[in-house]
């Protein structure tokens, strides 16, 4: 029975492909998530593109919650559940400016850093490689390391758009990704 919840993640998911080949992410209004699905990973370098568009801009409730990242693609790293390792793309919409950061997870607590702004509706060029002893972010060229908990190549598993930490998405938001493994 432990594995019939696993397999209902593959099959319930808000996500589709268009015709340039990204798979379009959808958070709905009032939800955190875009999607619930479990894929495990083994590479250790990846290359994507996102596409932002308005529904980027929004503000929170609680005007402290602003500057909290939401997720924007990532994986769990160490052999451990994502809360305890992993490292991410995060966003933010703040001070009228898209911002796309590093965001990890270590031993449960969490350290994020801007890599940089970004426009709207604009192709935007990500990378994270990963090595024994750090990862390294890029957005646009520009890149960021930080520390890596482990040293070991562990399998991994994909983390996926998500909004907010207590609080939902304020309208539906929609992200376009593209993947690539190295």
């Amino acid at each position: 029975m432990k594995w019939i919840f696993p397999l209902l993640l593959l099959f319930v998911c808000c996500k589709k492909t268009d015709d340039n080949g990204y798979t379009v992410y959808k958070i709905k209004k009032g939800e955190h998530r875009s999607v619930y699905s479990y894929n495990r990973l083994s590479e250790n370098t990846y290359y994507l593109e996102c596409i932002f568009d308005e529904s980027a801009i929004y503000t929170s409730i609680d005007p402290n919650n602003q500057y909290d990242i939401n997720k924007l693609w990532g994986l769990s790293d160490c052999n451990k559940h994502h809360m305890k390792n992993s490292i991410r793309f995060g966003w933010r919409w703040l001070n009228d400016s898209l911002e796309i950061h590093w965001f990890k997870h270590e031993e449960s607590k969490f350290t994020h850093e801007k890599i940089a702004c970004i426009d709207l509706n604009e192709k935007v060029f990500l990378s994270l490689n990963i090595t024994q002893d750090e990862y390294q972010l890029s957005v646009n060229g520009k890149t960021e390391s930080t520390s890596r908990a482990c040293s070991k190549d562990y399998n991994k598993y994909k983390l996926y758009p998500y909004f907010g930490g207590d609080e939902v998405a304020p309208h539906d938001i929609t992200i376009k990704i593209k993947e690539y493994y190295k």
